[in-house]
């Protein structure tokens, strides 16, 4: 090779080298220059990172202290499919550690274009940490809490329920969630390029979720479910229900529906089973209505307890002719024997005596059509006819509890306002919020002492060897109360089932010094009188309620007896 020829190519690569370094040299230049910024910002982003640090949701306690809804550890697992080497390995030990389905995960995980896919959502801490033993890549690990309740299936429909993300979606967990949930923090940290934490720029506090204790006693609470599944059971019936309320605060002690179920499986529970029916539905309470118009007339004076009255078997009201529940002669009642035989005929006289308009004052006056105001969501007023659409026949309905529609917490709220001297005291359930006042329950006087004392004395005569409610008679105490059947309504709205019945008990005991106001309904029984298949089912609550509270007899047994 000539020399002329070898300087030719020497300077031929030292003009490419030179080209090259002018190259490399402006790409230098235009990075460091134009591109610096957006380039050191996501190099930023890549390594630095802002993390959630959930709150803890409060608990909720019953009155007390015994937790009904609390928070447990639990553990995130997720997989980054760009950062597994085998996305068969990962789903094969998900399955085998957490339990999860490798055929459905694995798909996931074969999707390269996916960055993050749940293995599963607070999975058991246990289970979590023996995968995180296999030091698998691209698989990752978080804390979260689980909401847990810890009685199961006790008080499930006022408790409600929170979701995955422990929002409430039901119920005290759903009234409750601004207080219950707190506010979560935030930390922004800087990993390393296998993402482990190196650094930590800023961290902002979370704010824990506040505590909630409840006027529920949880031990009255499982009892008044056992003895609703029992009446269930005894008698066919489609559903039931029971309110236990303290008549001198208005607190809660119980309010239990059933057919129940486990607030820990309520994804899989139907969705009738998950409402609280003694708020949010209605019945016609028949007889049990009858306080109403008794209390009226006795009220304005136009009777006294002793005041007698000649009752055929029926009364015509308009176009109507009503009778008795069992056919009897033409009789010789006083207003206490009306009440303690439950006569539908005496009730009707007593509310003509009354008056449409007075008798709808009254209506008005214990609460009905309106709601108690209860600190529980989706409560619902009720149905009462507006005075200017009665129709000649409807003074002949509504004493006898037909034409109008209550709740079970609105009838509760009614008879403790007798139990309770006159004064009627907002029902409510939230005892305090921890951190917060407490609430204030509003206070009406409804009747004067002398008439509630009156009315209470009448209702005792229910419970005794002539009237409807003997079966609900504790040994040892003084029971007041009142039984009560009426036909359900068709749905169509074309007159009543002559099949289908709602039997009811509502009373409160000692009569003298009363201390618990109990309610129990029960929907479709195959035998429908209140005082056959509801006062038993008091009964039984009232004597397990007297005897939990170490509530003193105020009857000799002989009496009761």
């Amino acid at each position: 090779m000539s020399p002329k020829l070898v300087n030719r190519r020497i300077r031929l690569l030292f003009v490419i080298l030179t080209i090259a370094f002018a190259a490399t040299l402006a790409r230098a230049a235009w990075l460091q220059g134009v591109r610096a910024e957006p380039l050191s910002r996501l190099a930023a982003t890549q390594q630095r990172q802002t993390v959630e640090l959930p709150a803890r949701r409060g608990t909720i306690f019953d009155r007390n202290g015994v937790p009904l809804a609390l928070g447990e550890q639990a553990t995130t697992v997720y997989a980054d499919p760009t950062q597994l080497k085998s996305a068969r390995t990962v789903a094969l030990a998900a399955e085998r550690t957490l339990g999860v389905d490798a055929e459905s995960i694995y798909p996931e995980l074969q999707n390269r274009k996916r960055s993050f896919v749940y293995l599963e959502r607070k999975a058991d801490s246990t289970k979590a940490d023996a995968l995180r033993a296999r030091k698998l890549p691209g698989v990752g690990f978080y804390a979260e809490e689980r909401r847990r309740y810890p009685q199961g299936g006790v008080a499930a429909q006022v408790l409600g329920f929170a979701g995955q993300d422990n929002q409430g979606l039901a119920g005290l967990e759903l009234s409750l969630d601004s207080s219950l949930r707190g506010k979560p923090g935030k930390e922004t940290v800087i990993r390393d390029p296998f993402g482990r934490v190196v650094d930590v720029l800023s961290e902002t506090a979370e704010r824990q979720g506040r505590d909630v204790f409840l006027t529920l006693d949880h031990r009255i609470q499982a009892q008044a479910e056992v003895v609703l599944r029992e009446t269930i059971r005894r008698w066919h019936a489609k559903a039931a229900s029971a309110v236990v309320l303290d008549p001198r605060s208005g607190e809660v002690l119980a309010m239990a529906a059933a057919p129940n179920f486990d607030a820990n499986r309520f994804s899989t529970t139907r969705p009738d089973y998950l409402r609280n029916r003694t708020v949010t539905d209605t019945y016609e309470p028949g007889s049990t209505f009858k306080l109403i118009p008794v209390a009226g007339a006795v009220s304005e004076a136009l009777v006294t307890p002793q005041s007698a009255f000649t009752l055929a078997p029926s009364i015509r009201v308009a176009d109507r002719v009503i009778h008795e529940h069992d056919p009897r002669p033409t009789v010789r009642m006083t207003v206490a024997d009306i009440v303690a035989e439950s006569s539908n005929v005496g009730a009707i006289t007593l509310a003509e005596t009354l008056g449409s308009e007075r008798l709808a004052g009254w209506i008005d006056r214990f609460g009905f059509g309106r709601r108690t105001g209860i600190d529980f969501p989706g409560e619902t007023p009720g149905i009462v006819l507006p005075l200017e659409r009665w129709s000649g026949s409807t003074i002949g309905n509504l004493p006898i509890g037909h034409g109008i529609a209550v709740t079970p917490v609105q009838m509760a709220a009614a008879y403790a306002a007798v139990a309770n001297g006159g004064v009627w005291v907002q029902p409510h359930l939230v005892e305090h919020v921890v951190g917060r006042a407490r609430p204030t329950a509003k206070r009406k006087r409804i009747l004067s002492p002398q008439i509630a004392s009156q009315l209470a004395t009448m209702l005792t005569g229910v419970v005794s060897e002539h009237g409807t409610g003997l079966a609900a008679a504790i040994p040892g105490y003084h029971v007041a109360g009142k039984t009560g059947t009426a036909a359900k309504a068709l749905p169509d709205g074309g007159g009543y089932s002559t099949s289908k019945y709602v039997a009811s008990f509502v009373g409160f005991v000692p009569a003298t010094r009363p201390r618990l106001v109990i309610l129990v309904t029960v929907d479709e029984p195959t035998t429908i009188w209140g005082g056959v298949v509801a006062a038993p089912a008091f009964q039984e609550l009232a004597r397990f309620a007297l005897q939990y509270l170490e509530v003193p007899p105020d009857a000799p047994v002989s009496a009761s007896g």
